[in-house]
């Protein structure tokens, strides 16, 4: 009886794992590239969000006279306040449009405070970790110090 030795098909051990190793640092890599892609539209949408709440803050003093109470908070830029001071010049969609009062890149409300401390009013993020304080993304962020903020994870 003759044998047929046939050629086998398939992968062997080490060019499977060679295949793994070479996906595993494919996926590093397009891992940290989002990641610092990710920094970057969260600091956009920061400034973004602060800027635009800041204009509705100054168009509801232009209208009124003052800026809503820190009692009535950010809410009074899309709905009129029954609470004293109640707004006599109030638009019809708010101050924001038909939006919702944006939250941070961490889906927290920002804290608005009126008076401030140094200012009109305090408008502020707690930064990632929702805490006071910190440096890089867990920095507290207002429309103040916004140009200081860093989130590039290489810097931290």
């Amino acid at each position: 009886m003759k044998r047929i030795l046939r050629k086998q098909k398939g992968f062997t051990l080490t060019e499977i794992l060679i295949a793994l190793a070479i996906v595993a640092i494919m996926g590093t890599v397009v891992t940290l590239s989002l990641l610092g892609n990710t920094d970057k539209a969260n600091l956009q949408k920061l400034k973004s969000d602060l800027g635009t709440i800041e204009m509705a803050l100054q168009n509801y003093k232009l209208d009124n006279g003052y800026f809503p109470t820190t009692e009535q908070g950010l809410r009074a830029l899309i709905e009129k306040p029954s609470t004293n001071p109640v707004p006599q010049n109030y638009p019809r969609n708010g101050y924001l449009g038909s939006r919702a009062i944006p939250t941070d890149p961490w889906k927290r409300e920002y804290v608005y405070m009126q008076p401030g401390r140094n200012h009109d009013y305090d408008l502020y993020t707690l930064g990632a970790d929702g805490r006071p304080g910190g440096d890089g993304e867990n920095m507290d962020i207002s429309p103040w110090n916004v140009h200081e903020a860093n989130f590039n994870r290489d810097n931290q």
